[in-house]
């Protein structure tokens, strides 16, 4: 990939926001001429348009959109992070990849504090995070906009704001905001207890 891409990242793509933020948004791996080239979450990519701007709306975010890794950006008491690491074989995440990253989404699970708010984007990212707090996947249905309780946090999925999903209107911008609004309702109403 590097040599065909020199001037792509090509390696681990970092989380992005302070560690231990209310919220947590896990997304799938890095895309190909998103993240993997920039070196940013999602930075690059049409789902990185849909997102960021979404944040922004709901205060996580000081700006719309994500331009580069050195544009300034900066996000307010959110973090992201991917499921893997990498960019996987055919920009699509299988189930070693996703295995093979998982310590690294617990250890960012375990620098969250109790009553915090995970969204996952993508049943990929739902299975990931249902993994890495070492619960049943049978107990915890991946369903857009549904909530789960997680030990001392709460997962809210969504389908992933991918162009497929979101040119077949599988997922509309409304929907993926009803998220974001909720999550911002569970993270108020936590700091008013």
């Amino acid at each position: 990939m590097q040599a065909e891409f020199p001037d792509y990242h090509c390696r681990p793509v970092p989380s992005l926001g302070d560690a231990g933020s209310p919220l947590l948004v896990v997304g799938l791996a890095p895309g190909k001429h998103g993240a993997n080239a920039t070196g940013r979450p999602f930075t690059g990519d049409y789902c990185g348009d849909l997102l960021y701007r979404t944040l922004h709306r709901y205060g996580f975010c000081d700006r719309e959109a994500s331009l580069a890794a050195d544009d300034g950006l900066r996000l307010i008491n959110c973090r992201l992070v991917n499921a893997v690491k990498c960019l996987p074989p055919d920009n699509k995440p299988v189930g070693a990849e996703v295995n093979n990253c998982n310590d690294y989404l617990a250890n960012e699970l375990d620098i969250q504090t109790a009553g915090s708010v995970i969204v996952a984007l993508g049943g990929v990212a739902h299975r990931a995070v249902v993994k890495a707090f070492g619960k049943r996947q049978a107990d915890f249905a991946f369903g857009h906009a549904a909530e789960h309780v997680l030990d001392d946090r709460v997962l809210i999925d969504s389908y992933h704001c991918s162009r497929y999903n979101t040119q077949t209107r599988r997922l509309t911008p409304a929907m993926f905001e009803q998220v974001f609004e909720r999550a911002r309702v569970l993270i108020e109403r936590q700091r008013c207890e």
